[in-house]
């Protein structure tokens, strides 16, 4: 299964953004992004930001993971 995730770019070179989230950093290509800048939030996915969100819908996104990741552990210790 493969998941996207949304990250916070930290810096640009060229095609590529060395991106955030939750303490990880990843090196990806943005060129399928117009106009992305630092501090944009973007969804990644093999490599690659495939998509742009404003903030907010990051903070949606972002929570559904917690709970996610909460819900697992849970069933995990049975």
């Amino acid at each position: 299964m493969c998941l996207a995730y949304p990250m916070k770019i930290i810096e640009i070179n060229g095609n590529h953004a060395s991106v955030e989230a939750d303490g990880i950093k990843r090196d990806v290509n943005i060129e399928f992004l117009k106009n992305s800048r630092i501090g944009d939030f973007v969804m990644v996915h093999a490599g690659f930001a495939i998509e742009k969100f404003n903030p907010d819908k990051v903070k949606d996104i972002l929570e559904g993971f917690k709970e996610y990741k909460s819900a697992y552990r849970k069933s995990s210790k049975k």
